[in-house]
């Protein structure tokens, strides 16, 4: 979006979030008295611009509240205000207010907790980044605001059918019942099926995946494991490279439990057993009833 920038004669009152030109009405021992038409001020601090203001200089100014909740202004620009919507980068996490962001000033702005998925673990990280623009509440405060589906989707483009098996990177931006919607730095907007996840995931969390469909809506259906032939090898290898680390043999087989086989191997029983019959298949090992034996070194 565009940012408004509002002139000093059209501002009805002085608001957070807002990029507006006032005037300086007079200078103190720490910096400048701005005013707008209706003769509201608001404080400039000399660290908040890098240039020597005069008396009735019309100046650009971002208002913001700071650390005491006063409301302030900077001649530095953020990368967005009311009327636009940046990727923002996490800065910090307290799980008693929400997560904060980088836009851009020396001030950051709160996400609010109750903005964020109610289980924790999918709060987003340090260094995530959340689609967001910014709101003020009944009181005037500023926080950031998570960009919506709809505002997502208009922002988006249709996927062309030759992405198939392509990777493609992106932010995790929304959690669905089964899984996760992707938003690609190519602005495609993709769906991650929790099935095709090898970890949790986290909102804002950015993810390198491969389309394994394109939907006739230009949508796509993505997978963050690898396709099947490379899977099978990986996964071959990590139960040779076991065996060769416990002097070619170990206690499980195919009757082995699901949650040991994870727990041990990373991989799901399904997975461990496709691995196992390849091994076989080449001749690499044998299984009994008290586990497998490498027959190859």
């Amino acid at each position: 979006m565009t940012k408004n920038v509002k002139e000093v004669g059209k501002l009805n009152s002085l608001e957070a979030g807002n990029i507006v030109n006032l005037i300086v009405s007079r200078k103190t021992e720490l910096g400048y008295m701005l005013t707008n038409a209706n003769r509201e001020e608001v404080f400039l601090h000399s660290s908040e611009t890098e240039n020597d203001l005069e008396n009735d200089e019309k100046v650009k100014v971002f208002l913001y509240h700071d650390h005491k909740g006063r409301l302030a202004a900077t001649t530095t620009m953020p990368f967005i205000d009311m009327n636009s919507i940046a990727w923002l980068e996490v800065v910090g996490v307290k799980h008693n207010l929400g997560v904060f962001l980088n836009i851009g000033i020396k001030k950051d702005v709160l996400l609010s907790k109750d903005d964020l998925p109610a289980e924790r673990s999918l709060w987003p990280k340090e260094g995530d980044k959340l689609y967001c623009g910014l709101r003020t509440d009944k009181k005037g405060r500023l926080f950031a605001d998570l960009a919506t589906s709809e505002e997502i989707e208009t922002l988006s483009q249709e996927a062309p059918e030759n992405l198939r098996n392509q990777y493609l990177t992106g932010h995790v931006y929304r959690f669905k019942e089964q899984g996760a919607m992707i938003f690609t730095d190519d602005r495609y907007i993709a769906f991650l099926h929790e099935e095709e996840a090898d970890t949790k995931l986290r909102l804002g969390q950015r993810l390198q995946v491969r389309v394994t469909f394109v939907r006739e809506d230009g949508r796509m259906n993505v997978s963050l494991k690898a396709p099947k032939e490379i899977a099978y090898e990986e996964d071959s290898q990590r139960l040779i490279d076991y065996l060769e680390q416990n002097s070619g043999f170990m206690p499980y087989h195919d009757k082995s439990g699901p949650e040991e086989i994870k727990e041990v191997f990373g991989l799901s029983k399904a997975a461990f057993k496709r691995a196992m019959g390849k091994l076989m298949k080449e001749g690499k090992v044998k299984q009994s009833s008290e586990g497998t034996e490498l027959l190859q070194k």
